[in-house]
């Protein structure tokens, strides 16, 4: 089927088709024991913002931008706490160096395909630089991650620009988030059939603090599928030592936002539990894998001012090892529901060079888990 399309798409994450009755959940797929936000999705942590760029022009571009904001003011003049964990280094995250020394974050999260991570960099900078309240900073560190779209994109063609960049961000919005084939999810492959961005969330019962939990990705790996326990990719005779094993490379970027008083000590454990996430979704990090976690804290009492009184930060509380647990589950849970929310959501593609990718044959996959049901 080929895609006509000729001018480029603007795809806000407010989009209704978030609410489409075809998430996995809401066919009766089954994750985990805990309960979701209210929209299921990294936006049900309160500030968080995401923005899509989709483009997709005459037969050969099939790639775009998705924006993740920890909260709607400057990023820089208000940095949250986050942290990095790398499953696996076949990779380029810009910024990644600074987030494990310092701790913080403070610049817009940007995803895009491998060589548009450069465009990414200087949109955030330019952005950064142009917000009130910037007019002396000389200096930025943008958090952009990437996952290699070029089988289904002229990826050589390096068709993102700065300016689309900021135009993301500032399209970005708190809400619904669309899913699949949007953003920088537009041209990618996951698990042999079309990947893309998925999201969902946790919110944790009001004895175990109450905290809400989101994680985005942007799926572009492989593996062999597994779905509430089925072995779907082996039913569907899609696995890396069957199908090819070069086709389990690829990347995946995962997001993880919340609300819970988090340092980065326990944010980088929390991003080593997404790893988990994965893996229930049977992704292996093969060696041509970029796989890169990035988790953050909008929690107000944490907000670290870029100038300080004195040179001293107030007083912050923070849980205990001993809270943590509940989070690393809520964040296992979140991880595997949006790898899968993103097959779900994804549509049949055709690309560069006239390259189809399917989607996913979830009405199969629905008879197989309604039939161990």
């Amino acid at each position: 089927m080929k895609t006509p399309f000729s001018t480029l798409i603007l795809i806000l994450s407010f989009m209704t088709a978030a609410f489409s009755q075809n998430r996995p959940r809401e066919l009766g797929i089954p994750f985990g024991i805990l309960p979701t936000g209210k929209l299921n999705s990294i936006t049900d942590v309160a500030g968080v913002q995401v923005g899509h760029f989709t483009k997709i022009e005459g037969e050969n571009i099939r790639t775009g931008i998705t924006a993740i904001l920890a909260h709607g003011g400057n990023l820089f003049q208000q940095k949250v706490p986050a942290a990095i964990f790398v499953g696996n280094g076949f990779g380029k995250l810009a910024g990644v160096t600074q987030v494990q020394e310092l701790g913080n974050l403070e610049s817009p999260i940007i995803l895009t395909n491998t060589l548009s991570v450069a465009a990414g960099i200087e949109g955030v900078a330019r952005y950064s630089l142009a917000q009130p309240g910037n007019e002396s900073i000389q200096s930025v560190n943008a958090i952009v991650g990437e996952t290699n779209d070029g089988y289904l994109n002229d990826i050589r063609g390096m068709h993102i620009s700065p300016q689309e960049v900021i135009s993301t961000i500032e399209s970005a919005k708190s809400g619904v988030v669309a899913e699949g084939n949007v953003g920088a999810g537009t041209g990618t492959v996951c698990f042999g059939w079309k990947g893309g961005i998925g999201t969902s969330s946790r919110k944790l019962p009001e004895s175990l603090g109450g905290y809400t939990i989101g994680v985005l990705v942007q799926t572009n790996f492989g593996g062999n599928l597994q779905i509430a326990g089925v072995p779907v990719g082996e039913k569907l005779g899609k696995y890396p030592f069957r199908d090819a094993l070069e086709k389990s490379d690829g990347s995946c970027m995962i997001v993880i936002a919340t609300d819970a008083p988090v340092l980065d000590r326990n944010l980088e454990r929390m991003a080593q539990r997404a790893m988990m996430g994965l893996a229930k979704t049977g992704g292996i990090a093969s060696n041509g894998s970029g796989d890169y976690v990035i988790a953050f804290s909008t929690a107000e009492g944490l907000r670290i001012a870029y100038s300080a009184k004195n040179g001293i930060l107030e007083k912050t509380e923070s849980l205990r090892n001993d809270d943590m647990t509940s989070l690393f589950l809520a964040v296992i849970e979140a991880t595997e529901e949006a790898i899968i929310n993103s097959l779900f959501a994804a549509e049949t593609m055709e690309g560069k060079d006239g390259r189809v990718i399917e989607k996913l044959p979830t009405d199969k996959v629905l008879e197989w888990i309604n039939g161990q049901k």
